[in-house]
This record gives C-alpha cells, structure tokens and sequence, in this order.
C-alpha cells in the first residue's frame, strides 16, 4: 500500500509543519492547525510531482531553451487586454480580485461567452447555480450556445472535469468556496485558498490551459 503523507496546515497563516503543534510557529495564532493528508495513490498525483512541462530530470542552460513568441488570446475588450498585456497567454494563472458586487463575474461571462465560440472554454461557479449564471447572460444579451458550465466546488472534481473536457480557458469563480477534501479546514480559511489555487495552477501549467481565478478582497484591499 502507498505510503500517505500527512501535514498540519495554519489556518491562519497558511503555514505547513510536519507535526501536530498548539500553536502555529509563524503566526502564533493557538490550536489553528488542521490535518492535511495526502494520498500518494490517488490519480493525478504523479502527473503533479513530474513539474510543468516533463521530467525534473530534464535540466538545460538558458542558451539551450528554444525561445518562441507565445501566441496571445484576445478578449475583445479593449481595456483588459491593455491590463493583461496585449490578451490571454496560454498556461497564465491570472487572478481577478475585487469587492463583491464589483462586477468580477459580469465581466468574465462576457469574455467567456465571446470567445466560447473560438475555443473550449469551461466557466466552473460555485457562488450562484446555472440558472443564476444563465439569466444573467440573457439580461446581457450574450451568446449562450457555446459556453459549458459546471456548478462545483470540490477542486478534484473540477481537475477531473478539465482533464476530460480539455478547456484552453478555465474560469474559477470563486477561490474563496473551493476547496480540497483531504484539506480538514472550512473553504474560504487560508490553507484552503492556498492549496486550491496552488493545484489549479499546477494544473493550468502542466497543460496550458489559461485559468483565470476570480477572488474577494476585504474592506482593506486585500485578498480575503
């Protein structure tokens, strides 16, 4: 049987140790670890350990690197492509932080619905249901026979989901209501957000897929 690796994931902080202990060494928050336990069987978790884009055995100089220009995905919307550097770039994590209610979400439907009919695209929400996304897109007046959408929170699953579909665009919405079962704190905590968005990323580099994370951010500014 394959050895399962266990770790103690702050809350808090989102600090990771070894051993069980009351209070966290980095935060000094008190009894604000939880267990985090890692299957070695599990599938997919090989494909994590091999790196982005092969094996870590593959060590080269700089000089050796074929340098080619990474085709850019435009959105159709000026000003996000001036913010994103000229589009989308293929295997990017980019995360959308601002206040509920900003218009994150509105924004990212309409970028998903135009370019659904150009390339996969896999909008997956876990704030409101399909319904909610669906009329939202009618008020709109957007395109909606192209887009595929799934209403899930659990990031195995969703990973389960975009190895079969194969999306070059995957939405996230949002970080803060994913979360990893072997993880033992509530999602939205600070270790949730951390490993969610680490495995996702993972993800979007191993196959580079553009994943696009839609995140709140509190009264102060900051990522919640």
């Amino acid at each position: 049987m394959a050895k399962r690796k266990v770790a103690y994931v702050c809350n808090e902080c989102g600090a990771d140790f070894p051993k069980w202990q009351g209070q966290c060494a980095a935060c000094g928050a008190w009894n604000s670890l939880s267990e985090f336990v890692t299957d070695r069987a599990r599938p997919g978790r090989s494909a994590e350990r091999t790196g982005f884009a092969g094996s870590l055995s593959d060590v080269q100089r700089l000089d050796e690197i074929e340098l080619t220009e990474t085709p850019r995905i435009e959105t159709a919307i000026g000003e996000l492509d001036r913010v994103l550097g000229g589009g989308l770039v293929p295997g990017s994590a980019i995360l959308i932080g601002g206040h509920p209610g900003a218009g994150k979400s509105t924004i990212l439907l309409q970028v998903m619905c135009q370019l659904a009919s150009q390339l996969d695209c896999l909008y997956v929400t876990g704030e409101e249901s399909p319904a909610q996304v669906a009329m939202r897109a009618e008020r709109l007046k957007l395109p909606r026979d192209a887009l595929r959408l799934v209403a899930e929170t659990d990031v195995d699953r969703i990973l389960e989901l975009a190895q079969k579909e194969k999306p070059k665009i995957l939405v996230i919405d949002s970080i803060q209501v994913m979360y990893l079962s072997g993880l033992q704190s509530a999602p939205g905590s600070v270790a949730q957000v951390r490993e969610s968005a680490a495995a996702l990323t993972r993800y979007a580099k191993q196959s580079g897929t553009v994943l696009l994370l839609v995140g709140h951010v509190t009264k102060d500014g900051t990522l919640a």
